[in-house]
């Protein structure tokens, strides 16, 4: 069966070998194509059979590169360059291949793939062009934002972007050489300044935290000279006022700063702790002078009503020495006993206006003056009121009576006053 099956594979060849070529006599080995016969070897001790053969093999071994370049050339595996040049040795092998087939299909299939190459070659120029473009328009993106981080005082990320910047310019194509090289200058120059300006930025912060060091170091000797001071109030207010100016001069290099704040902070701490323990105990103590307090309240709001003026003041001045020697309340608690004390105070100082108001000589002859001069004044009036209506001059006689109705009402007023001097 084996050898039945060699023996049709080399029939096939055999036949397929007669349709394109032939064995001379003399063992010479032809290939027809369209431009006649070629010789392509000779096979002097062989049948003609094996001589067609081996040629055919050698044809099938040049099918076969020239299916696998149209493959590649078809799926774009291969770029246009290589593609050119492959159909060019391929077809430079075909014209002097010893083989025997149709060598002029092969031919006409390579010739076929040289438009599709010149196609291809000309879709890769595109769209090696778009990506030039692409790549200039991200260099020129890349340069100008470089150029606005450079203008910028953004210190900590400035840098990091820039570096980003250069790894996406380098991740780039480049350009012809005008184009990549004036960006790449633009680019440059603003790292360059960025650059230079950040040292200069950071020098100068250098310089500021070493002063700041030296403010720094000063305010904390003051600090823990003031820490065992005993005058609480005008302490707090320095302690204050040195707290602002820790805060003004600004960050010290920040060992240098945790240091200098560590001893700041142990005298604050020194001074209000002591104070805070003394004022504790002084609340304590307040918190009962309240209480005194309020209990000695209610014996001086027992001189109201005031009905003896001078009594009232002489005890309400022994309730006040008592008052003055109880000592200090709460802060949030002397508004509301201090206006109960208060009312008592007025209403005596108010009784005592009032009896001063009774017995003083002057007031008295002002008053006796004006009840005088009223009654002189409606007497005068009444005189004219006669005149006038025995005169039949009736509005005139209206006129006075009016008068003498309205200096009536003064005139009880008056009395009145001058009554309470008796």
């Amino acid at each position: 069966m084996g050898n039945e099956r060699s023996t049709y594979r080399r029939k096939g060849r055999v036949v397929a070998g007669e349709s394109w070529g032939r064995v001379a006599e003399d063992g010479t080995v032809f290939v027809r194509t369209k431009d006649g016969e070629r010789a392509v070897g000779q096979w002097p001790d062989a049948n003609p059979e094996e001589a067609l053969a081996f040629y055919t093999r050698r044809y099938d071994a040049l099918a076969f590169e020239v299916d696998l370049l149209e493959k590649r050339v078809q799926a774009g595996t291969v770029s246009p360059d290589d593609a050119r040049a492959a159909v060019k040795k391929v077809t430079s092998t075909i014209e002097e291949a010893q083989a025997v087939g149709d060598l002029d299909g092969l031919q006409a299939r390579l010739a076929a793939l040289t438009p599709l190459v010149a196609q291809q070659r000309e879709k890769r120029k595109a769209e090696r062009a778009a990506k030039v473009e692409e790549a200039r328009s991200a260099k020129t993106k890349i340069a100008t934002e470089a150029e606005t981080i450079a203008a910028g005082t953004d210190w900590r990320h400035g840098v990091t972007r820039l570096r980003e910047l250069l790894d996406e310019w380098k991740a780039l194509p480049r350009l012809d050489k005008s184009s990549d090289d004036e960006l790449w200058h633009r680019f440059s120059s603003a790292r360059t300044t960025y650059t230079r300006h950040r040292k200069q930025h950071f020098a100068e912060l250098s310089s500021k935290r070493e002063e700041a060091a030296v403010v720094k170091e000063r305010l904390a000797a003051e600090a823990e000279t003031l820490a065992s001071s005993t005058d609480w109030g005008p302490t707090s207010g320095r302690f204050r006022d040195l707290m602002r100016q820790w805060k003004a001069a600004g960050p010290a290099p920040r060992e240098v700063d945790d240091k200098l704040w560590a001893r700041f902070r142990a005298a604050q701490d020194t001074f209000f702790g002591a104070r805070d323990a003394i004022q504790a105990e002084e609340n304590a103590e307040q918190v009962e002078n309240l209480q005194a307090k309020e209990a000695l309240l209610v014996e001086i709001e027992a001189i109201l009503p005031v009905e003896d003026a001078k009594a009232a003041r002489e005890q309400l001045r022994d309730l006040l020495d008592r008052w003055d020697q109880i000592g200090k309340v709460p802060r949030d608690s002397m508004r509301a006993i201090d206006s109960r004390l208060r009312a008592v105070e007025q209403a005596v100082k108010a009784a005592e206006d009032e009896v001063w108001n009774r017995s003083n000589p002057e007031a008295r002859a002002r008053a006796e003056a004006t009840v005088k001069q009223l009654q002189s004044l409606i007497a005068d009036l009444e005189k004219q009121a006669v005149k006038a209506e025995s005169q039949g001059n009736t509005r005139k006689a209206n006129e006075a009576r009016e008068a003498i109705a309205a200096r009536r009402e003064w005139l009880t007023q008056a009395q009145n006053a001058l009554s309470d001097f008796s």
